[in-house]
């Protein structure tokens, strides 16, 4: 998911049709809504975001069909830009708790929900 997110954020398309390759229901929307927002303040995000995953949960336990997940998500090499090339600010990015829920789908796992704190929260 973050891999399709960093790829629609370099030109802030929220129409972006891999968005939905790994993220579904409000976890889609919230993706949508940022990379909207993006383009409507004229910016684009560069980078990438750098991961550390741990599962908090399972259900059911003997056969997973729905894992969270919690992180400290580092989004300071993922930045953002004007159009023109230059770094919106000069405030770098940072780390982010980040809680998902990922639900299996048939043969795909999909985020489902998706929250991230403010820089700073982890």
């Amino acid at each position: 998911m973050w891999k399709d997110l960093e790829a629609a954020g370099r030109t802030a398309d929220p129409n972006a049709p891999q968005l939905g390759d790994h993220a579904a229901g409000g976890a889609l929307r919230l993706l949508k809504y940022g990379l909207a927002k993006d383009r409507q303040d004229g910016v684009i995000a560069k980078g990438e975001v750098i991961l550390s995953p741990q599962v908090e949960s399972a259900t059911p336990a003997a056969a997973p069909k729905q894992v969270k997940i919690v992180d400290c998500s580092d989004g300071s090499h993922w930045l953002v830009y004007k159009h023109d090339g230059a770094l919106e600010n000069d405030v770098p990015g940072g780390h982010h708790e980040t809680k998902a829920t990922v639900q299996h789908f048939g043969t795909e796992w999909k985020v489902v929900d998706l929250t991230m704190g403010e820089v700073g929260s982890c």
